[in-house]
């Protein structure tokens, strides 16, 4: 289906579902969504990719089983204009033949995204500097910029910065749910001591500043987080996390943390990942049932690492199985708000954007797939935010600190 068509659909179904609102309320906020330039900075959609009956050009019905958040046609009927794919990598073994593992998946994710961009030249293009996010918007093609979570694939190689930076990496997340040989993980306290930054950890920021891509601070420790804002000559981001004034989880950051990043230039990217939204009840059977789950695929050496596509279905429909036997209180786009509202009153309307997680577990009750990102929009105009705030809440501020690193690095 034509994608002016699909984001007409897609406008009429958000009106009936905020039929409780005032129209011209959600008339003014679909207007402003279709007008700012939207940039979702963290969604894991290259995984997709991989799969071999699985079409990025093609429409895939919201909600089906293995439909994922997002493909090209259904980017355009959301409005949304310019996309981070991530090139994700679990952490493994911090070994010799771990990292060399890590770089060829890095590079095979990589090569997905090359055939990508070859296949649908119209739909999509590689967005490689601030500015080709406005250009290929004029153009009608999605902007696709290239960020890798998990610094694991640079092994202890330098010259890898360079390497993916030239295959257009336009920044690196140090680390994700487990400890690297860059820096400690917020959420991995096998050692109960946070150790920070290491030495090659601090190589890899000197670089990443003189190469122009941006520290990504989401996933890494508070030791970590200060080190790294401490040794940094460029603005960082935070391409995918939340406050934790509003959910208490160690992946969010603090008020004091929030006040570091206003200090830096930087900027936090809302994440609308349920847990880092809103923090679940406890529930004892739930957390048994989960941690018995993720020690089956940490067995098998971690979702990045089982290629066959057999295993990888059994264990999607496991976990779908255990969310349906163990399901948490749905949480809501106004929620996910909340958090926006925190980072304003803390920090200003310069330092916030929005990074879903699409693909990676992001998703909302009432925002489950990119069509329906629209409805943060309605929800930002509900509380007041004007139009110029909402194209900075949507692009502006992120495609700021794009621009200043690129700029330092110049220097």
């Amino acid at each position: 289906m034509h994608g002016k068509y699909l984001l007409i659909i897609a406008w009429l179904l958000s009106a009936l579902l905020f039929s409780t609102d005032d129209p011209r309320l959600v008339k003014k906020a679909l207007r402003i969504h279709q007008r700012a330039l939207t940039i979702d900075t963290h969604c894991d959609t290259p995984f997709k990719l991989l799969e071999k009956d699985w079409d990025i050009g093609q429409y895939h019905q919201p909600g089906q089983p293995d439909s994922g958040c997002q493909d090209l046609p259904r980017l355009k009927a959301g409005g949304l204009d310019a996309t981070f794919f991530a090139v994700f990598v679990g952490q493994g073994p911090r070994s010799e033949e771990g990292h060399a593992r890590a770089k060829d998946k890095a590079i095979a994710i990589l090569d997905a995204m090359d055939s990508m961009f070859s296949r649908y030249p119209r739909q999509c293009a590689l967005a490689l500097a601030a500015g080709d996010a406005k250009t290929l918007e004029k153009e009608g093609r999605t902007a696709i910029f290239i960020g890798m979570e998990n610094g694991y694939p640079l092994g202890h190689d330098i010259a890898l910065l360079d390497y993916f930076y030239r295959r257009g990496v336009r920044y690196i997340t140090l680390a994700h749910t487990a400890d690297n040989d860059i820096c400690d993980s917020s959420t991995d306290r096998r050692d109960p001591e946070d150790r920070g930054l290491s030495d090659w950890g601090r190589q890899v920021v000197e670089r990443m500043n003189e190469l122009g891509i941006m520290i990504d601070v989401s996933h890494i420790s508070d030791r970590s987080f200060r080190e790294v804002l401490a040794l940094t000559k460029a603005p960082v981001i935070a391409s995918h996390s939340c406050a934790r004034a509003i959910s208490d989880s160690p992946r969010n950051l603090s008020d004091e943390m929030l006040l570091a990043l206003k200090n830096n230039n930087g900027v936090i990217q809302l994440c609308i990942l349920n847990d880092y939204v809103k923090q679940p009840p406890p529930d004892a059977a739930r957390e048994k049932a989960f941690a018995e789950f993720f020690k089956k695929e940490e067995d098998l050496g971690g979702w990045s690492s089982i290629s066959d596509p057999a295993v990888r279905e059994k264990l999607e429909q496991e976990y779908h199985d255990l969310d349906k036997l163990f399901p948490k209180p749905p949480v809501y786009v106004k929620d996910a708000v909340d958090h926006i509202d925190h980072i304003v009153s803390l920090i200003g309307i310069d330092h916030v954007g929005i990074g879903t997680d699409f693909d990676g577990g992001g998703g909302l009750a009432d925002c489950s797939d990119v069509t329906q990102l629209k409805y943060i929009t309605i929800e930002l105009v509900r509380r007041g935010y004007s139009e110029k705030d909402i194209a900075k809440i949507w692009g502006g501020n992120f495609l700021r600190v794009m621009q200043q690193v690129s700029d330092a690095a110049k220097k």
